[in-house]
This record gives C-alpha cells, structure tokens and sequence, in this order.
C-alpha cells in the first residue's frame, strides 16, 4: 500500500479493508423506496449472507441474519465490561445508479483531476476540497457512471476488519462487542426492525461519517412529504375548460417554494431545507416527494407548514383538483439522548485521539441509523469512515482513512476496556 499512514495499526489493517471493500461494493444493495418487506431489495441478503459467512470464519460463531435481514454477531470479552455495540447498513442509495459497480484503485494520488473512465465524470480538487488533503493516498473511486458504495460499504469493511483483527488478537483488551449490518437505512428503515433487546448493548456507534476525525453526536430531523394532486384528464384535443392537469398543478408547487433559500443548495451548518426529490404522474394524477430537514424539530414544523400552504394556495386556486399530503416521520436529532450520557462521546474521542487523529465534533446535514436507535433507547453516535460525495457517481474514499477508522475500532474496544460498567 502506498501514501501516508495513520499508524502501524492502520498500515497493518489496510490491506485487510480494501480487500474486503473491493468485494462488497461489488454487490448490488440498492434499496428501493417504499419497501413491501425487509430488506426492501434481495441483493442486500446477498452481502448479509456473506458477511455472515466471514464473521464465522473469524470466529464468531454465533453470526445470523435475521428474518429481517440484520445480520448480528457477537466477538466476546471481559464480562465486567457492558457489552458496545458496532453498526453499518449494507444497502446503498437508490439517488444514483447502483449496479455494476466497478471500483478503481487510484494508487499515490499526485493533487490532479481524476478523469474516470465512463459518462466523462472527473473528481476535481477545485470542486472536492477533501481531494487536497489526500495527496499521496490511495483513492478508490467508481468508474464514473455508478456511485461507489462507501456509504456504507467502507464502514462494513471497516468494522468487519477490525473485528477479524480483534479476534486474531485475544491478547488485545476489549469489552464484549456486538455487531450489526443493517438493511435500507437510506429510505430511512435501517432502525426500524432492529431488535435493542436481543443487540444487548449499553451503546453503540455507527461507521457512517466522512472526514478523517470526525465524530457527531447531532443529526437533522427528518420528515419525508408526499404530495398527491388529481386532477381532470380529457383528450386534448377537446380539453377546453374541461382539462385540470394535476402535473403541471405539482410543477407549480415546486416553482411556488422558497429557491434562494430552504434549499439544500442554499443553506449550511445549522440550516434547514424543504427539497423535492421525486415529480411523477400524469395529467390526472401527479405526485411529488419531498425530505424536509432541520436541526430544531420547531422550524421543521414551519418547513412543514410553509410546504403545506403553498400546495393548498397552489391547488386551492383550480377548485376541480384535490390535494392530499402524507407527512412521514423518518427520524429525530440524536443530540438530546447523547447529551444524557457523555461518556459515550468521550470514549468515541479518546479512540480517535488514541489513533493520533484530532477528533472533529460536527452535526451531520443528514441521518444515521443512530438517529432512531438513539431514540429508540441505544445511544449511538457516528464515526468517520472515509468516504465522500455520496449520493454520486463522483463518490470517492480514501484508502488510508479507512484504514485508519478500522483502527479505531481497534482503539475503541481498548477504551471501552479500562473503563467500568458505567464507563468510567
């Protein structure tokens, strides 16, 4: 392997975690929106099924995937110690094309543009700030007309080789640990099934993030928004003052709301937005989605009331059509949970400092399964894998990151295990 490393233990680890990342990005684990049952799309049993397979081959015997299609496990320790648990989703994100990934390995990156080899697609540093820092790291990326799948295929590597590290390792110190992959976490189901009970966990941690040294304790809260316009459909040719096109009526909608701000494409840090995701439909009948997001869960209610006013005044203005509107709750700021237990922030950090990184404590403009399991009862923050522009084809990740996250997995038990049953 070739750049700069974090550590020895991060060098050692690298290998293992590319290895590991090359195979699973591989499968197909697109999730699809509005699931008919769990996991909403059958390539993600696929990967469960394998992950199964190397967790017992590494000694973890009592691996499964459930009738939901979780995959669990458990790599014991000291008995004193309340079990921690290690989570990352198997699927990828239906906002880009997910099939027939084909990850590069760029060795030794030298701080140019990454032309990828299809549909013209460039990672440009001028565009990517994260590139310049990662001169001399070995980027991944896809080959320009997929995305990659780091998100979250880097944290299953991560946590997978960190494991099998641990338990090649019995020497090393650690709290029992317990893992779980999750399915379709990004249509926001990837908490909803899971079982707390039989996870048996004082808390947990994803491996969702992005950023070398990151570790955020706070998420959006989320609603997603379902807009539904009927309208009178006619042949057009004898249409006049007959015909109420319920697609043009939906256009409107998104025309009428707030494009200077509210957006996703307008707004940072703290900021909210209200963004539609999805226009389908036909003359009579015409639907648009929308994801509203916000920090404060008071101004999402306004988010959600403003979204709602413009499509009643919007519709409300051609008397023949009907508006419905479903809201549906996806999840919650984790902050107020985490704030109740400090030390699980505080031993997520002293990990990272323990791998010679400067923990970054951010929100994320966005979720992790930890937002609903924190809810849910299991405080669970977010750690860094590695990954970038996610959601794209032009979804990249650092091979050292990874690597260095997969050791602080190493680093996490270690802490975990000097510290009491109360995480002293």
């Amino acid at each position: 392997m070739s750049g700069s490393y974090t550590s020895a233990l991060a060098q050692e680890l690298a290998p293992d975690v590319l290895d590991r990342f090359l195979r699973y990005v591989r499968i197909d684990t697109q999730s699809r929106r509005d699931r008919a049952s769990s996991p909403s799309t059958p390539g993600q049993l696929e990967l469960g099924r394998i992950l199964v397979e190397e967790l017992r081959a590494a000694g973890l015997q009592d691996a499964a995937l459930d009738e939901n299609g979780y995959v669990f496990a458990t790599l014991p320790g000291r008995s004193d110690v309340a079990p921690i648990g290690l989570i990352a989703h198997m699927d990828t994100s239906p906002d880009a094309p997910g099939a027939g990934v084909a990850p590069i390995v760029h060795r030794m990156y030298d701080g140019g543009i990454l032309a990828l080899p299809r549909e013209g697609t460039r990672l440009d540093p001028e565009s990517m700030p994260e590139l310049v820092g990662k001169v001399g790291h070995d980027i991944v990326s896809g080959s320009g007309d997929t995305l990659l799948g780091a998100d979250d295929k880097a944290g299953v590597a991560e946590i997978m080789a960190g494991i099998a590290y641990l338990a090649a390792h019995p020497e090393l110190p650690r709290p029992t640990l317990r893992i779980a992959f999750t399915p379709d976490e990004e249509i926001g189901q990837g908490a909803t099934l899971f079982d707390i009970e039989r996870f048996g966990a004082r808390c947990a941690y994803t491996l969702d993030g992005s950023e070398l040294g990151e570790v955020q304790d706070e998420t959006f809260s989320a609603d997603e928004v379902l807009l539904t316009v009927r309208g009178v459909d006619v042949h057009p040719g004898q249409a006049t003052g007959k015909l109420v096109n319920a697609l043009r009526l939906a256009s409107r909608i998104v025309a009428a709301l707030p494009a200077d701000t509210l957006t996703p494409e307008t707004t940072a840090d703290r900021e909210g937005f209200i963004h539609p995701t999805e226009l389908t439909g036909r003359a009579a009948r015409a639907e648009v989605r929308f994801i509203v997001r916000d920090f404060d869960d008071q101004r999402l209610a306004d988010h959600l009331s403003l979204l709602e006013q413009v499509a009643r005044e919007v519709v409300g203005a051609e008397p023949r059509a009907r508006l419905e509107l479903e809201v549906r709750e996806q999840y919650r700021n984790m902050r107020a949970v985490l704030n109740q237990v400090p030390e699980v922030m505080d031993a997520a950090e002293a990990a990272i400092r323990a791998e010679g990184i400067e923990p970054i404590r951010r929100p994320i403009r966005g979720g992790t399964d930890g937002s609903l399991l924190s809810e849910m009862g299991l405080p669970t923050p977010n750690i860094f894998t590695g990954g970038h522009e996610y959601h794209s084809v032009r979804e990249w990740a650092s091979l050292q990151d990874m690597a260095a996250a997969a050791a602080v997995v190493v680093r996490l038990a270690e802490v975990w295990s000097s510290r009491d049953g109360h995480g002293r």
